[in-house]
């Protein structure tokens, strides 16, 4: 953006505002850094505060429907009181630390459908505005790339990926929303499940990796899902066969389904936001290999890349990423 943003609540002759993030794809638990250019008004402002808010569209179901919003789920103060002088041009480094659980939002440079935004907000004269709000792209950690990778060299194919607002019991999740990543089954496995979600569960020391399988309805049954999740930790991603480590997990998926036998289709849940997946998390019984946080997964290989390059889900990503955007802006033009 090139200083479009004039800050509403300040009228015509406020300051302008710019957050021109550094080149390149973040990840989660990476640095993150960039520039807060102003540019004066008509006259003198003294700028209390200058805040960064990281902005995630999530969906959140109720009984009667699913609801779309916005969760603000990171804050950091990137600038204290100073003057910015009648049309002076200021700029502000900064450098912030993004949450392990931040979502991904591409991979292999595709778009996987999930709006994630970094808002500016100034203090000024004691009052706060919303002023510019930019994209965010977040790549893989290797471990999440060597995992999705695996599973597309598996024949699992890419289908979406959300945010879903609420909570995986059992887990170490820190964030309120957590993602999803849809697959649809390989053949080997299209007899046993309808679908594959893969969410993951970032953290210092390595990543939660939970699958969960939608089992195909039968005639005389109700599909319902079964789940299970595996610990990996930050260290040797490249001295593991993940395609041979993935296909086990999902073997043990699926018999852990077949042993459920034919139940109640949201058997596997609690009521409320909080999804039950503490009853079959199996933290224990994932094997326990690692990823190595600076190696990278060749980018372009064979696997899900295909999935994603291959339908119309990168045209329609960024027309509705666009939108998005488009419309958080008019609307805080029109709040001001």
């Amino acid at each position: 953006m090139v200083f479009k943003q004039l800050l509403g609540s300040l009228g015509v002759g406020g300051p302008t505002v710019d957050t021109v993030l550094d080149p390149g794809v973040a990840v989660p638990g990476g640095v993150l850094r960039g520039q807060v250019q102003l540019k004066g008004g008509d006259s003198d402002f003294d700028i209390e505060q200058i805040t960064l808010e990281l902005i995630a569209r999530v969906e959140a179901e109720t009984e009667d429907a699913e609801h779309e919003g916005t969760v603000v789920f990171e804050r950091f103060t990137v600038g204290s009181a100073f003057r910015l002088a009648e049309g002076a041009r200021f700029s502000v480094p900064f450098s912030v630390t993004l949450p392990w659980e931040t979502p991904v939002t591409e991979l292999y440079g595709q778009p996987l459908g999930i709006v994630l935004g970094m808002r500016t907000e100034l203090a000024v004269a004691g009052a706060k505005d919303k002023g510019d709000l930019d994209p965010l792209a977040v790549g893989p950690l290797p471990v999440q790339e060597a995992i999705l990778e695996a599973l597309g060299q598996l024949g699992f194919d890419f289908r979406s990926a959300d945010l879903e607002y609420g909570r995986i019991g059992g887990t170490g999740q820190q964030l309120p929303f957590y993602q999803e990543i849809e697959l649809a089954p390989s053949p080997r496995y299209a007899h046993a499940m309808s679908e594959i979600e893969v969410t993951f569960l970032a953290h210092p020391g390595g990543v939660e990796v939970v699958l969960e399988a939608d089992k195909r309805a039968g005639l005389f049954s109700s599909g319902h899902d079964a789940l299970t999740s595996y610990s990996v930790s930050h260290t040797e991603v490249t001295q593991h066969d993940w395609n041979t480590e993935v296909d086990g997990w999902v073997r043990q998926l699926v018999e852990h389904r077949s042993s459920q036998g034919h139940g109640d289709p949201h058997g596997d849940y609690a009521h409320g936001d909080e999804r039950g997946h503490g009853a079959h998390h199996h933290q224990d019984g994932g094997h326990r290999s690692g990823p190595g946080m600076g190696t990278v997964v060749a980018a372009g290989a064979a696997g899900l890349a295909v999935g994603v390059v291959g339908g119309m889900v990168a045209a329609e990503v960024v027309d509705e990423v666009g939108d998005f955007f488009e419309g958080e802006g008019e609307e805080e033009g029109d709040e001001g």
